[in-house]
């Protein structure tokens, strides 16, 4: 009565069904149902077990907090005298396993931080005296960078192993200053609750912690280490301290960097204003009209106005350069309207204007996705308590939508900002930072190159990293500060909701 097919489904139904039926009665089964009985008391035992255990530690622990004890010690001598070797004053205290925990941090002080920093296990350096002496006393093969970067190790690891020696220390004297009045040191259980308690975030944020110092910190230090140096050139094997001469250069705008270094951050100013504002001022506008509910197809609008952001960036600027050549189709263009020659990439304000027109357009499309999220999350109650209350369409944008736009988006204007000031990648890739003007910006720096770009000219090109480091050293300090500045003065941020 029914189809081939539909009578294999109600056989397989039936067949699964089945499976199901006799597993139910499997397991209803005398033996099956002891053995889940037995299963069950097992696990219930070892749990009980472990509850009652922590209960009679948990109540022997304050009995033992509560029932002092008399000694006749007047000051912690074992802290002053067991200092250098970490673990034995908590062995001679009675605390085992801490004491174990501290002897392998004693392990890696004596044989493995103090020696790296004598110059034992280094690759080619000598520990702290190669970063004294940058190797101007070794042989050819010899680089003073290598003997630098292995110096700031040097200090890494003796720094770590001296803090495991301190908090040491600070253990034994604290239990011993506990125990002179007459509070019973802790025992294995005591400590092991602390550290679950109080020490989980230390633990947590110690891989972290490492991972930075070697990844992040490492390299900046090295850098300041640098800007103090005569690295350039002429020094690229062996180079000496330098002090403050290569600062001294930027300061009074001298040398091959400190000349055109002031011009350079002044263009880099107006560019990060100019670029950044025109990026936020087209997405806000953009986003508001298209959550206008009088707009149809929004849809495509959204997916034409983020076509900048999807579409790789470089592939945009490598366009426009092409676009904007001697013999670039908006090149006759723009000579046709004018009725001149119009060469933009040999013009130092056209190559300027369009670089802050195409970073606009570029960075248009992240603020306008930024803001049509919050403008969708926004009640649609306080429009309409605004109408009633008799506001206008801009009434309502200047007074609701901005002030919730800016309160949560200003932390990332900010970024927006800090990320235009250091925007390498449109500068070098749509003209290499020219067109060159020699008398105002220099030998090595174009008219449009920003302080990043001419950092690269001058560390990877011309290979004067000293003064190269010096300029970096000075913009982040710069960026730190202004990020600080603008981040502290928004309303998200002093109210704790970034």
């Amino acid at each position: 009565m029914i189809s081939s097919k539909a009578f294999a489904n109600e056989k397989r139904e039936g067949g699964l069904a089945a499976k199901d039926e006799i597993r139910v009665m499997r397991r209803q089964l005398p033996i099956n149902a002891q053995k889940e009985r037995v299963r069950y008391a097992r696990h219930k035992l070892r749990q009980d077990k472990k509850s009652k255990m922590r209960v009679l530690n948990s109540d022997l622990s304050d009995l033992r907090r509560k029932t002092p004890v008399e000694t006749a010690k007047r000051k912690p001598l074992i802290s002053y005298l067991t200092w250098p070797l970490p673990g034995l004053g908590q062995l001679l205290l009675g605390q085992r396993l801490k004491a174990l925990l501290f002897f392998a941090g004693s392990l890696f002080a004596y044989l493995i931080a103090i020696p790296y920093a004598l110059g034992r296990g280094n690759y080619r350096g000598k520990g702290l005296y190669g970063l004294i002496s940058l190797a101007q006393d070794g042989s050819r093969l010899d680089r003073s960078v290598i003997f630098m970067v292995e110096g700031v190790i040097a200090i890494i690891l003796l720094l770590m192993g001296l803090l495991i020696i301190y908090q040491s220390y600070r253990d034994v004297n604290r239990v011993e200053r506990q125990m002179i009045r007459g509070v019973r040191r802790h025992n294995w259980f005591e400590t092991r609750t602390s550290v679950k308690r109080s020490g989980f975030p230390f633990f947590a944020s110690a891989p972290a912690a490492l991972v930075t110092i070697f990844i992040v910190l490492l390299p900046i230090a090295v850098t300041i280490l640098i800007s103090f140096t005569n690295y350039d050139p002429s020094h690229q094997s062996k180079f000496n301290w330098a002090g403050l001469a290569n600062y001294k250069q930027i300061v009074l705008g001298q040398g091959i960097a400190g000349g055109p270094f002031w011009h350079i951050t002044g263009w880099t100013v107006i560019w990060t204003i100019f670029a950044t504002s025109l990026a936020i001022l087209i997405g806000l506008v953009l986003a508001l009209l298209v959550n206008q509910d009088r707009i149809y197809g929004k849809r495509l609008f959204r997916t034409v106005y983020l076509l900048p952001w999807a579409v790789p960036a470089f592939i945009t600027i490598m366009f426009f350069s092409i676009m904007f050549a001697p013999d670039g189709p908006l090149t006759n263009v723009l000579s046709s309207l004018t009725g001149q020659i119009t060469n933009i990439k040999y013009s130092t304000w056209g190559t300027r204007t369009v670089l802050i027109l195409l970073q606009g357009w570029l960075g248009s499309s992240y603020v306008f996705l930024l803001c049509t999220g919050i403008l969708q999350g926004i009640p649609n109650d306080l429009y309409e308590a605004a109408k009633i209350d008799g506001a206008t369409g801009f009434q309502a944008t200047r007074h609701i939508t901005i002030p919730l736009l800016l309160f949560q988006t200003a932390p990332l204007m900010i970024g927006q900002y800090t990320f235009n000031f250091n925007n390498f990648s449109i500068i070098y890739l749509f003209n290499g930072g020219g067109p060159f003007e020699p008398t105002k910006s220099g030998n090595i720096a174009g008219s449009s190159d920003l302080l990043i770009s001419y950092i690269y000219k001058l560390t990877i090109q011309k290979q004067y990293q000293g003064i190269g480091s010096a300029i970096t050293l000075i913009v982040s300090l710069v960026l730190i500060f202004i990020a600080w500045f603008g981040f502290s003065r928004s309303k998200a941020f002093r109210e704790e909701r970034l």
